[in-house]
């Protein structure tokens, strides 16, 4: 038997003599017990090794002061640093709540600046962020620091430095803040997308609550989730703990990489529920890059409406698959229009790169910058053809549309799908009138004043031409035909099914 075996051995028999004992004990009386005498193992039990559990303590030892907690001061009012989910205010937290407590008297413990008089301070810690570089770079959320004009980046060791802001990307969230100081930072690469998989370890490290430097562990969730966020939605989700404050930290791997930056919780109940989203390393470095290089983010710009294909639009188009991005309008002057792209067109891929969907389409384009010559390939007209497009610049703001006039009542023909129709007051298209409940129309979401502008790409001014497109269809072998409709002033494809 071997010196552990017998270690073991000695210790259970030790044990087991001390239940007999304390059993025959039990069984005479209690009298031991009264009288203060309190039986004691000759040895403690535990294990003769340790179990080997996974340890994340060199990581957080290595990136923990590149972490920093960021704080903004300005003439805005606090923001809801939690990210588009919110979390509520602890004022909300019932009196005999557990935590209630605890947050006041942490809050009574902050010191107070005081407030001059019209001036609307934001409170401290508002989030948090980390360095990218040894001079002193810093990224962190654009929702941490907007309305900002004065941030302090607080250190691991609770040095507090004055930093400046660089730029900052509303549409993905992101900003860059620079310290400068005459010191050397410690700092954190990001890591490669193509590396990051479902089921792998993270660490988040932040400043949750206004705490500090607080650690928390957990594994990658999902990759690709689309949150409503905006239109470069591309979110890993995770289900280590990320609260109020955690906003702009940022999210590691195991050999100290950043996998994500912090932006963003769903939190029905007002606290961590294990489900946060993290802007994936790769968007972030381009981002951050574009940010320090120029103050701001260029991207390139197709300039068209888009929606997704449908299994019906596939069908009705002749396309093997519900995937692509497809045209409802090309901007005139824009970069698609002037290249020759059209309404009805689905761009299938970009520079060879395929497109599944139209959130992908605009990804993808936002990633050239402006003036670059790209090769799109769509399906038109049954069959797939190229064209080579020069991208714009995104603008700022979309110019707003204007709005239809509304059309007047005429006499309505009907047509094969329960609706009956009318010419257009432009002379382009025609208008529904009325909408039969429970026709093809009506389930399809069809509705009265609607303005039918083609079908099947082909401009329609009449039910018998309603009525061509169909039969062209048919004869086709395709079970569907794509409307091409524009309510309030905004075009979209519906596909209706034939008989």
């Amino acid at each position: 038997m071997t010196s552990h075996n017998s270690v073991t051995s000695r210790n259970r028999k030790r044990l087991a003599a001390t239940i007999v004992s304390l059993a025959a004990a039990g069984a005479i009386g209690a009298g031991a017990v009264g009288s203060g005498v309190v039986p004691a193992f000759s040895d403690p039990v535990k294990l003769d090794q340790p179990v080997q559990a996974p340890s994340f303590g060199d990581v957080v030892e290595v990136v923990s002061p590149a972490v920093v907690s960021v704080r903004v001061r300005g003439d805005a009012p606090a923001a809801d640093v939690a990210a588009p989910f919110g979390l509520p205010e602890f004022e909300e937290l019932p009196e005999n709540h557990p935590l209630r407590r605890f947050f006041d008297q942490f809050r009574e413990q902050q010191p107070r600046s005081p407030q001059p008089p019209g001036r609307g301070f934001r409170p401290s810690a508002q989030g948090s962020g980390f360095f990218i570089s040894e001079d002193g770079f810093l990224v962190t959320n654009n929702h941490v620091i907007q309305g900002g004009d004065e941030y302090i980046v607080v250190m691991d060791d609770g040095t507090e430095l004055s930093a400046d802001l660089v730029g900052t990307d509303e549409r993905t969230d992101l900003a860059v803040l620079k310290v400068d100081a005459d010191r050397e930072f410690t700092y954190v690469d990001f890591a490669d997308d193509d590396n990051v998989r479902v089921g792998d370890w993270v660490v988040a490290v932040g400043n949750p609550f206004g705490l500090g430097g607080t650690v928390t562990a957990g594994i990658v969730s999902a990759r690709g989730r689309e949150i409503g966020a905006g239109p470069y939605d591309d979110f890993i989700q995770i289900d280590a703990a990320v609260n109020r404050g955690n906003s702009g930290g940022p999210a590691f791997n195991l050999s100290g990489e950043v996998v994500g930056v912090n932006t963003a919780i769903f939190s029905p109940s007002g606290g961590n529920v294990g489900i946060a989203f993290a802007i994936p390393a790769g968007l972030a470095t381009t981002v951050v890059q574009d940010l320090i290089d120029d103050g701001t983010v260029q991207r390139g710009w197709l300039g068209v409406q888009i929606q997704p294909v449908s299994e019906e639009i596939a069908d009705s188009l002749g396309l093997d698959e519900a995937s692509g991005a497809l045209i409802v309008d090309a901007n005139e002057g824009d970069p698609a229009a002037e290249a020759g792209i059209q309404s009805g067109d689905v761009i299938t891929a970009v520079d060879g790169r395929a497109i599944e969907s139209p959130r992908e389409l605009a990804r993808i384009v936002a990633e050239y910058d402006p003036q670059s010559e790209v090769e799109v390939t769509l399906w038109r007209n049954g069959e797939s053809q190229t064209i080579d497009v020069t991208l714009g610049e995104m603008p700022d703001a979309s110019a707003a549309t204007p709005q239809p006039s509304e059309p007047e009542g005429q006499p309505g023909a009907e047509t094969d799908f329960g609706m009956s129709v009318a010419p257009a007051e432009d002379g382009n298209g025609l208008v529904v009138e009325d909408v039969e409940s429970g026709s093809i129309a009506g389930n399809n979401g069809i509705m009265p004043n609607d303005i039918i502008r083609s079908v099947n790409s082909q401009p329609v001014n009449s039910a018998e031409d309603i009525h061509a497109a169909v039969e062209a269809a048919a004869e086709a072998g395709r079970g569907a035909v794509l409307f091409m409709i524009e309510r309030d002033g905004t075009n979209r494809f519906i596909a209706l099914p034939m008989g």
